[in-house]
């Protein structure tokens, strides 16, 4: 038969390699090319653990242990009503806190392996309390071990950047009504010269104080006033006007002030403190909503953790050296890798060469399907990937979340994905088994302590951090199933 009659009746379809695609074009004949790649990058062990985590574990009637336990997960997440009730100081919120304690973002680490801005921000912590004059006699108190110093996340608590939590600094208080349960957030500090970029200046320290003296107090009683706000509604009106939670927060951090802003004034002491604090949360901080909607995912997130056989992640978390994750059914228990490097785009005057490594408890914010996970909402920060002129990239992007999430958020609609609702709940297997993992949006620091903020970008988790959890997940339902073989 000749080839001219042969080709009509020729249909190609092409697996995985992409090789031959220019030779398939050249004869123009039809064919489909279908983006297949192994499991697990083809890693034998894995996909062994993979195939007996969907066989294995299963109930007296052949439902699948971890498919149900992670759809409880998810119910839980979806449910969650996060309200926020209340800005009080932190040894109030956190029993565990005295003067002479220090709650950092990320997993834990020792003072000496800390990156710059945190140890800039400790410091700065340790002169804002009082307990030293200068940075050099607070590094000294470091030294000498009088100091405590552990995580957030024991205390349900979560700090952006460096994260720093010290006794007398004021916290954000969100109570997620369905479950009873509380998390915390230290205010925002606005841009520039601030304490969670490690910067520690007497401007810094100053701002703290005022915040700690007037924003705070007065917040807290126009919240009182108010009854709470629901924190659920404004994040969800939000994502229909360009914030993703993370980088942009301009519509959510408005959003707030309109909600609050007749008790604000009614509880300011003076018209100048009342445009003071109006001057700060509106005109000077486009990113006031960025620590309300870490405490509102973080309380939105914890009944999702503890739940046994749950692959789902329940946190996402950095301290500037590892990148740490924690899943549900293992409780507290952090599985880290190194820290990775930001893409990003720098201030003017900087580069990578001036950057620290990835860090801060606010991917607690992706870890429940905002932020960069929910990126196609917010086309400007949807150019950090260089997608803004490219809407089929961005659809994809929301494809490859669902891809690794046990469901949807119907009550954090998404534009641009017909008000589909977010991608949550992401999936230990899910993510490994394609290797496909969530993009997080954030600022940079200096390497240096006390310099501040030198650009903003996107991360993605290191995938070594994502098989180490999968090995252990599997070894230990091994070890405490009674379905085990």
């Amino acid at each position: 038969m000749r080839w001219d009659a042969m080709k009509k009746n020729i249909s190609v379809i092409n697996i995985g390699p992409e090789i031959f695609l220019p030779a398939l074009q050249a004869t123009g004949s039809p064919f489909t090319n279908l983006a297949w790649k192994p499991p697990a990058q083809g890693d034998t062990e894995l996909i062994d653990i993979l195939f007996a985590l969907s066989v294995r574990f299963r109930d007296a009637s052949g439902n699948s242990l971890i498919q149900t336990a992670n759809e409880e997960a998810l119910r839980r997440i979806v449910t969650g009503s996060p309200v926020l009730r209340r800005v009080r100081p932190a040894h109030e919120c956190i029993p565990a806190l005295n003067k002479t304690t220090i709650l950092h973002a990320g997993p834990p680490i020792h003072w000496k392996d800390m990156c710059g801005p945190m140890q800039g921000a400790i410091l700065g912590a340790l002169q804002y309390e009082k307990l030293a004059d200068s940075a050099a006699e607070a590094e000294a108190l470091m030294e000498s071990g009088s100091i405590f110093y552990g995580p957030t996340y024991p205390h349900g608590a979560v700090a952006p950047m460096a994260g720093i939590i010290s006794y007398s600094m004021p916290l954000l208080v969100v109570e997620n009504e369905t479950y009873g349960n509380q998390a915390y957030a230290p205010l925002n500090e606005g841009s520039g010269q601030v304490l969670r970029f490690g910067a520690n200046a007497p401007a810094v320290l100053a701002r703290l104080r005022w915040m700690e003296e007037s924003l705070a107090v007065v917040l807290d009683a126009a919240l009182h006033k108010a009854g709470g706000v629901n924190l659920k509604s404004i994040m969800a009106q939000a994502l229909s006007m360009g914030d993703e939670m993370h980088q942009r927060n301009i519509a959510a951090s408005l959003l707030f002030y309109k909600s609050l802003c007749c008790e604000l004034e009614q509880s300011a002491r003076d018209r100048k403190e009342a445009q003071q604090i109006l001057e700060f949360m509106v005109r000077e901080n486009d990113q006031f909503f960025l620590n309300i909607a870490m405490a509102a995912c973080r309380s939105m997130m914890d009944p999702a953790r503890g739940i046994p056989y749950s692959s789902v992640i329940t946190a996402m978390s950095r301290n500037g050296v590892q990148f740490g994750i924690t899943i549900s059914a293992l409780g507290d228990r952090w599985f880290t890798a190194p820290s990775q490097q930001l893409h990003a785009l720098y201030f003017p005057g900087f580069s990578e060469d001036d950057a620290c490594l990835d860090m801060g408890d606010s991917a607690i914010i992706e870890s429940c399907g905002l932020g960069g996970c929910a990126m196609g909402a917010a086309p400007a920060v949807a150019r950090l990937l260089n997608r803004a002129d490219n809407p089929p990239n961005i659809l994809a992007h929301s494809s490859d979340m669902s891809r690794i999430c046990v469901g949807a958020n119907p009550d954090f609609p998404l534009p641009h994905r017909d008000f589909a609702g977010i991608p949550t709940a992401m999936d230990l297997c899910r993510i490994v088994a394609t290797r496909t993992l969530p993009v997080i949006t954030s600022g940079v620091a200096h390497k240096r302590g006390g310099v501040g903020q030198v650009g903003t970008g996107f991360v993605t988790p290191p995938i070594e951090v994502m098989r180490a959890a999968l090995r252990y997940f599997y070894s230990q339902l091994l070890t405490q199933s009674k379905f085990a073989p």
